[in-house]
């Protein structure tokens, strides 16, 4: 270890760094006016209907009773009681981005029994990556959550293993699959550290074993419709979180996983006599190979009923598990400066583009939130609005669901009709739609309109060659609402 890392990692200095740290880290979230984080737009919006159906003032809408992936939609609901939506939403979103990146942390010093200091430029990419530009915050928490909670349970002992599962409903609260998630990765390695030498190859083999059932019985149910994609490696890896808007962001994930490589492989070299540095890499290699593997076999969407909501993205919202056990088989490296200096290199870059891309989307939205400020309170409106060519975050409308917040209605909002959410709609309400397929339909802009739709605003996309520039309209009856502007070529 470097004395530049002793110095960083000593116990006088740490609890100030992580403090400095913590600050730094929630920059992102109050760099713009607002934040630009996909499915977080529609999140806020629910949050808002959930407001007004407290009040008595949503007709046709009411609120379910649920236990899982509400967490993030309670305290959006209660920090905009307390603050309004805008300042709440800031202080939901940094927390969650704070329990993220320190539950990753106390996971990888769990893995590698050291702090791992020079991997904060990695976590920090993968706290701001594709599961968080996107927009899906309740399993984003759940993961940072599990994440604390795997941690005390490997290397936790008496009151902070119990601590860990203190963590457990809340992780339930906020998502399944971190629970799910946690479930299987306590289990591998309760079971890992308790066989003996070969012995442990079991547990992964059996792992893989109970994925291969679960892949064949999906993949031979057709109520299930699941979709299965053949993703190359550089995605399975997990190096996928890093690429966002843009196809610059590739270059960042490549470089970032070139000196991930380079770092392995002179302490392979380093170490190859060292059977404790084997041992100590088993484990996360392990619990790595069976990430991957997953991601090769669970399907990318599936319908659970016919007339249920998507589960969808379930391949590349689990490639943010691979990513964090990718990270705790590189945390077995010790820490060096060129490892942190091209890390953090990698972090400078990545949050430039991110800064530049999340920008765009604040000026759009700024127009949005402009021109439904001259509406009459409760004009519904649609929105067609896409994601430029090469982009990976496709959630680019639900800023639209946002502008409406105290404006207008988001009509083909489509949380209400998936029965996946607090917030429902009862046919013939006259604020969200109560189906599903039609809210696909007028998302994608292949809605026939309705007599009893109007009247109805769109807000679109009006020029090809500068899709930053939105358009309202008045819709008609008959007509399909994506019938004018931009739309993405098959």
């Amino acid at each position: 270890m470097t004395e530049q890392v002793q110095s960083v990692a000593s116990p006088r200095t740490k609890k100030w760094l992580a403090v400095a740290l913590s600050f730094a880290l929630v920059v992102p979230c109050w760099w713009h006016r607002y934040i630009e984080a996909g499915d977080l737009g529609s999140h806020v919006y629910n949050a808002w209907l959930a407001q007004l159906i407290e009040k008595g003032q949503a007709p046709g809408l009411y609120i379910a009773p649920l236990w899982n992936n509400v967490l993030v939609d309670w305290l959006l609901l209660h920090a905009a009681n307390l603050f309004g939506f805008g300042p709440g939403e800031k202080i939901v979103v940094s927390l969650c981005v704070l329990v993220f990146f320190w539950g990753v942390f106390a996971l990888l010093r769990a893995a590698s029994g050291r702090t791992p200091w020079f991997l904060v430029p990695c976590i920090a990419m993968l706290t701001y990556g594709y599961v968080f530009n996107m927009g899906f915050l309740n399993f984003y928490l759940s993961v940072g959550l599990a994440s604390f909670s795997l941690a005390l349970l490997w290397k936790g002992q008496g009151i902070a293993r119990l601590a860990g599962a203190v963590l457990v409903p809340l992780i339930l609260l906020a998502h399944p699959l971190g629970m799910l998630w946690l479930a299987g990765a306590a289990i591998f390695i309760f079971l890992w550290l308790r066989l003996p030498t070969w012995w442990k190859l079991a547990v992964p083999a059996g792992a893989i074993a109970v994925l291969l059932a679960v892949h064949w019985y999906v993949a031979n149910k057709p109520a299930f419709a699941a979709d299965f994609e053949r993703p190359v490696f550089f995605v399975l890896n997990g190096a996928d979180q890093l690429m966002l808007y843009s196809r610059q962001y590739a270059f960042v994930a490549a470089a970032a996983v070139l000196v991930g490589v380079v770092c392995m492989g002179l302490e392979a070299i380093r170490r190859r006599r060292e059977q404790s540095f084997w041992q100590s890499l088993a484990l996360p290699f392990a619990l790595y190979v069976v990430a991957i593997v997953s991601t090769a076999l669970l399907p990318q969407n599936l319908r659970t009923s016919p007339t249920g909501g998507l589960v969808g993205l379930l391949v590349s919202r689990l490639t943010v598990i691979t990513a964090i056990f990718g990270l705790c088989v590189l945390s077995q490296v010790r820490p060096s400066k060129p490892a942190l200096a091209g890390f953090a290199v990698c972090a400078l870059v990545f949050l430039a583009l991110l800064y530049r891309d999340t920008g765009v989307l604040n000026r759009m939205e700024l127009q949005a939130d402009n021109m439904v400020r001259s509406l009459p309170f409760g004009t519904r409106v649609l929105s067609t609005v896409w994601a430029p060519p090469g982009s990976h975050i496709w959630f680019a409308g639900h800023f639209i669901d946002q502008a409406c917040i105290e404006h207008c209605f988001s009509f083909g909002n489509y949380e209400p009709s998936t029965g996946q959410f607090r917030v429902r709609a009862r046919e013939g309400n006259k604020i969200v739609t109560a189906s599903y397929d039609d809210s696909g339909d007028m998302q994608s802009g292949e809605y026939e309109v309705q007599d009893d739709d109007l009247p109805m605003k769109e807000i679109y996309q009006c020029d090809s060659n500068d899709l930053t520039k939105l358009c309202m309209r008045d819709l008609s009856a008959g007509e399909l609402n994506g019938r004018l502007g931009y739309k993405p070529s098959d």
